[in-house]
């Protein structure tokens, strides 16, 4: 028995309390003592014991009411309690069973027997613990295995999903700009010929003539270049896009690359970017980069991406959920995502807003697996506990938040910028 663990022996009887203490402590067993069930329950309170002998025939509240006190608080309820009482009738044996004692020693009691009894039970309760306690790790070993599985599965469809459109998207896009050069140069040849075709207007065929009368033919020239470098830059933005699903898409999960962490952060915010545009009398949701310059980190930049998507994307729902609520009547939403270096070996990213913020206790369950804040079918409670995961377990990082209610949500993440692939 561990020097912090002792049987408690609650009798009114003095000379019963030291022919029990004293058998108990020569058996090796420390010991303390009550006189009545008040006493008890007030030292149990302010320091359980492993295990309590317990008088049935007290003044004051007797020990079956202090055994049914002791069995109502959660805190004290899984200590084993041992009648001792000269009522070894069944009616009584039964009650004092039903109110949770784990048995019964009759009086005039025999020391080896209730030494043995003890003992007995200390060790049913010391195996009881270590069962609740691999059950528990069992568990939590299951609810990680479960968020691992999850994320890996997300990590893969997102991948594949994002893979194949950005790849879907880059032959035509492809198409397209490699025949715009060419078509502005066919329209620059068109153009020389309509001008010239001006100059000598009275030279040309009737219907010529009437075909240019009926067009307004100096605007099509002077607007058609304007429009091919229109849709040169409209083809360069989709290329951008598509490169950036890309980059974001990459789920190597088998060795670590060193990747710029900003091109992931720019990524992951082109791809929200429609969530970021006024809708309907909401407006703007406004991002403002502060980046430092840093290094180039070796993490799973797919992981990575994943968790930046994470904390953005729960970021506009807090904006979004803060202008509903008449939070920002200002109009002034906006998120903020800055870098810094954290000398010698580690690089910093916040990512903050001013939406609608958290209390003290959605704070603290934040990276629980399972909760969440959000209705039924909106959300599953595993992003964060996901993102948690994979900034502390696969990169050896950590990530903290700061949040006020009704003010805004502060995600702090800091990331080594060298460092081993974890399991």
């Amino acid at each position: 028995m561990k020097d912090s663990d002792f049987v408690l022996i609650v009798d009114d009887n003095p000379t019963n309390l030291s022919v029990l203490s004293q058998a108990l402590k020569g058996a090796g067993f420390a010991v303390r003592v009550a006189e009545d069930g008040e006493s008890a329950i007030e030292l149990v309170q302010h320091k359980p014991p492993a295990l309590i002998l317990l008088d049935v025939q007290m003044p004051g509240i007797d020990g079956f009411e202090t055994c049914q006190r002791l069995k109502a608080d959660p805190l004290t309820q899984a200590i084993p309690i041992i009648f001792m009482t000269a009522l070894t009738d069944t009616e009584n044996k039964v009650k004092g069973l039903s109110l949770g004692a784990v048995d019964y020693i009759p009086k005039p009691f025999e020391q080896a027997e209730v030494i043995a009894r003890v003992r007995s039970h200390l060790q049913l309760k010391q195996l009881s613990d270590r069962l609740e306690q691999r059950v528990a790790e069992r568990t939590a070993e299951l609810a990680k295995a479960q968020v691992q599985l999850v994320q890996q599965e997300k990590l893969s469809m997102l991948g594949q999903l994002m893979a194949g459109v950005a790849h879907e998207m880059n032959n035509p896009i492809s198409c397209i700009i490699s025949n715009t050069i060419p078509a502005q140069e066919y329209v620059s040849d068109i153009t020389n010929i309509l001008q010239l075709c001006q100059q000598y207007y009275e030279q040309l065929p009737e219907a010529i003539q009437e075909a240019i009368a009926q067009t307004d033919l100096e605007f099509i020239l002077e607007d058609l270049p304007n429009l091919l470098n229109s849709m040169q830059l409209s083809t360069e933005r989709i290329k951008e896009i598509s490169v950036s699903l890309r980059n974001f898409a990459r789920t190597d999960t088998a060795v670590k690359l060193e990747v710029d962490i900003h091109q992931g952060l720019d990524s992951t915010l082109l791809i929200l970017r429609h969530r970021l545009k006024s809708l309907g009398q909401r407006p703007e949701i406004k991002v403002n980069r502060q980046y430092s310059p840093l290094p180039k980190i070796e993490c799973f930049p797919g992981q990575l991406n994943q968790v930046f998507m994470n904390i953005l994307a729960n970021a506009i729902d807090a904006l979004e959920e803060a202008w509903q609520q008449g939070k920002r009547v200002d109009n002034s939403l906006f998120i903020e995502v800055s870098t810094e270096m954290l000398e010698p070996d580690f690089v910093i990213i916040r990512i903050a807003d001013n939406g609608i913020g958290m209390s003290d206790e959605v704070r603290q369950r934040i990276f629980d697996c399972m909760f969440t804040t959000k209705e039924l079918g909106k959300g599953t409670g595993l992003g964060l506990a996901i993102a948690h995961q994979i900034v502390v377990e696969k990169h050896g990082g950590a990530i903290k938040v700061d949040s006020t209610l009704d003010r805004g949500t502060e995600f702090t993440i800091v990331l080594p910028v060298k460092g081993e692939a974890q399991n």
